[in-house]
């Protein structure tokens, strides 16, 4: 009808057009700056795109202990804090939470740019905090201390970094502060709150080891919904009469596509069993119950875990602590805390009908 707004006119075209034409000089400004980067005789390898590469953002608090650095904050305000920060800019932070995820993260880099040169597609950490640009200084300083290749940084000033996470194409956002992972989840960008292990452990050096929980983090909580409505009983009935029906995808699923896709780069060069990737899915499900479901999905998806473990309502921390993994994901408190106490880095995924039961401090 005249004057509706769905209409065939040359009006209607135009959105598309000037998306298009966005894309086009957004590719043309990195041709540019690839040209320009080409001639510079350099050993480091260039960031890659964000349309290649696998960006990982990253907030201060997640890479490094700002513990103390936060209560000045909060006691003192924000112009002691920056001046703290300066004052202090030669004092080598301590690592935080996502610290040991993002050396092995860089490791994979290294090992990708061996087998594959000149590819992009690779790991890009961006450190992504709503600090003021004066703190940046110390954490330049703390970030070559340890040699971590952190080209791209987003300091805020005190404003929110989601619009930010979307600019550079973000595939998962790690922070300490759950406001900000909550905005982000909401905004559709895979993201989790980072908590300190209460027990020192070793990672591995030379295998980025990521462990998933199943429901509300790689798979819908439609599952979980039945469990907390209608009881156990009613979900492994629910389970068994929708095995063949694939779950809906929960906010990680994503950022597993991603590191299988990296895998397949590995296995191509023939090194299947030298893979710096490791995939974990740790759920509560039990098999007999209720596992066929959650297998079949991840085939329909095209993806593959290496180790599938189904604990039955058994305590994940115990597991965990076999597995060492550099970062474990889950929606519920409660296995965040037990996997805590036992030495485990892990991420709580605000998502799905858990955070109306249990809020994160």
């Amino acid at each position: 009808a005249p004057g509706s707004m769905s209409g065939s006119g040359p009006e209607a075209a135009q959105p598309g057009q000037a998306a298009e034409a966005g894309l086009q000089e957004a590719e043309q400004d990195w041709a540019a700056a690839k040209a320009f980067y080409d001639n510079l005789v350099s050993k480091r390898p260039r960031p890659p795109k964000p349309q290649h590469a696998i960006t990982v953002a990253v907030s201060s608090r997640a890479l490094f202990d700002l513990v103390e650095e936060r209560r000045i904050y909060e006691e003192q305000g924000v112009e002691k804090y920056v001046e703290y920060q300066q004052e202090n800019e030669n004092v080598t932070l301590k690592p935080g939470p996502a610290f040991h995820f993002v050396k092995a993260l860089e490791h994979v880099n290294a090992r990708l740019l061996e087998l594959y040169p000149d590819d992009e597609e690779r790991f890009d950490i961006v450190l992504m905090t709503n600090n003021h640009a004066q703190v940046g200084v110390r954490l330049i300083n703390s970030i070559n201390h340890y040699g971590l290749t952190i080209e791209r940084f987003c300091m805020t000033g005190g404003k929110s970094p989601i619009g930010y996470l979307t600019a550079y194409l973000t595939n998962l956002y790690l922070s300490a502060d759950s406001e900000k992972v909550q905005e982000a989840i909401e905004a559709g960008i895979a993201s989790a709150t980072m908590f300190t292990a209460n027990k020192d452990v070793a990672y591995s050096d030379t295998q980025l080891r990521v462990a998933f929980d199943g429901d509300a983090v790689l798979f819908s909580d439609e599952s979980e919904q039945i469990v907390k409505e209608q009881g156990l009983d009613r979900f492994f009935e629910h389970e068994q009469l929708n095995e063949n029906k694939p779950l809906a995808q929960g906010p990680l699923k994503g950022f597993l596509e991603d590191l299988g896709k990296l895998q397949k780069k590995f296995y191509a060069k023939n090194e299947r069993l030298n893979c710096p990737i490791r995939t974990f899915l740790v759920t509560a499900r039990s098999a007999a119950s209720s596992g066929a479901r959650v297998l079949k999905t991840l085939r329909s998806w095209g993806l593959e875990i290496d180790e599938a473990l189904f604990l039955a309502g058994a305590p994940k921390g115990p597991i965990l602590v076999k597995i060492r993994p550099h970062i474990f994901f889950d929606d519920q408190m409660f296995h965040i805390e037990g996997a805590q106490k036992l030495g485990t880095i892990a991420a709580h995924v605000p998502y799905g009908i858990a955070q109306k039961y249990h809020k994160p401090a």
